[in-house]
């Protein structure tokens, strides 16, 4: 019995690659944002020291420029800012994300999100893997066997030893 493709599972696994998307996006900005710091005329640099990244993001968003860059340090305050906004409005993509995430992973699996350790990002994997028709799973090794974590014996000799069986 295959995935069905069309439930709210399916609308998770659409929302967790939007999400995966835009923190990787986020994350390449903070990058660029530190590259810029440290390639920074001297006067910017030492202003944005010891700055966090988001202390960072703070400040380098709220740069007041004319519209026209004319040398290197409107320049690099320029990038900055665009850079610094980008992370900002990527950040509250997440948050959003996040929000329906939470509401949906609480819908279809409120007893497994309830779980100590047991967050919307990995209820959501769980639910991902098992699909909108888990009846298709009929055990836990099926399930194991499914995420790739079935042991298969690889013993040698009198030696007894499992390995697990990553092909699924």
């Amino acid at each position: 019995m295959p995935k069905s493709g069309d439930g709210r599972v399916e609308m998770i696994r659409a929302l967790r690659a939007a999400r995966r998307s835009a923190v990787k996006a986020r994350t390449q900005a903070a990058n660029q944002l530190q590259g810029l710091r440290v390639t920074a005329p001297e006067e910017l640099r030492y202003r944005l020291r010891g700055l966090s990244t988001k202390e960072l993001v703070s400040v380098a968003a709220r740069f007041r420029l004319g519209d026209d860059p004319r040398d290197v340090p409107a320049a690099t305050k320029f990038a900055l800012r665009s850079v610094a906004r980008r992370y900002e409005a990527l950040s509250a993509e997440i948050a959003e994300l996040d929000a329906h995430l939470d509401r949906l992973v609480a819908q279809v699996a409120p007893e497994l999100v309830s779980l100590p350790g047991i967050g919307t990002d990995h209820a959501a994997t769980l639910l991902i893997v098992a699909g909108d028709n888990p009846q298709r799973l009929r055990s836990e090794a099926s399930f194991a066997s499914l995420c790739g974590v079935s042991p298969i014996e690889a013993s040698s000799g009198k030696v007894v030893r499992h390995r697990l069986n990553r092909g699924g």
